[in-house]
């Protein structure tokens, strides 16, 4: 059974449920397939179906769940050809955004990016990892002043979250290659270096995701 919050004042009912639902689904306590019941969840929350259902409509503009005649939301399963695709764009979007992003970083954005991976070798709890990892990365592209294209890298890392986390868990030394990578991409933007940037950028996604496809369990593909 899911603990759910205590939704007290909250401004808004149905936004409270989609981000416990979201929360709930990348840190792999409702798993792939798995149905979410809008009568449970109501119950739960002690509330009508409309918030959840409401909840369930953006969870799927946002490709978490998909909704299916007679069984209705389920947690989207993601194939292994799905997953390449996603991180062939990752690799277009993101390589773009720290290239224009350089010749705007402080010092400011600099200290908020190292304190990020300070704060990331540090934590033991896994749940965690991977909102770091979006925070160093976001602290270095927020700077390209791009916020439609960040906003859509930022939904890219939220619905593939739960297999970033599996893999950092399932690699012996994921926590510190991912330190590693991400130590030398702020290297090459304190020097400026674009191309240089660009370059680390693209390997590091390329890293993740072959870390990634070697942990997979290994099924049938979706059509």
């Amino acid at each position: 059974m899911l603990n759910v919050p205590n939704l007290g004042n909250a401004p808004s009912t149905s936004e409270v449920i989609l981000k416990f639902l979201r929360n709930a689904i990348i840190k792999g306590e409702i798993r792939e397939d798995e149905p979410i019941r809008q009568d449970d969840i109501a119950r739960a929350f002690n509330v009508s179906k409309i918030p959840v259902r409401e909840a369930l409509k953006r969870l799927e503009a946002e490709g978490l769940v998909e909704f299916h005649r007679n069984r209705g939301a389920l947690v989207t399963r993601i194939s292994e050809f799905e997953l390449a695709q996603i991180f062939e764009v990752r690799v277009l979007l993101e390589v773009q955004l720290i290239k224009q992003a350089i010749p705007y970083l402080t010092e400011a954005d600099f200290k908020r990016a190292e304190a990020t991976l300070q704060e990331f070798m540090k934590l033991e709890d896994t749940g965690r990892w991977a909102e770091l990892n979006w925070a160093f990365h976001a602290a270095l592209y927020e700077a390209a002043q791009r916020p439609f294209v960040l906003n859509m890298v930022r939904s890219i890392h939220d619905k593939i979250e739960r297999y970033l986390r599996m893999q950092i868990e399932l690699s012996d030394d994921g926590k510190a290659h991912a330190d590693e990578e991400h130590r030398a991409i702020l290297a090459a933007c304190r020097a400026k270096n674009a191309k240089l940037a660009g370059k680390l950028v693209e390997e590091h996604i390329h890293s993740v995701c072959d870390a990634l496809f070697a942990h997979l369990p290994k099924g049938p593909a979706k059509s």
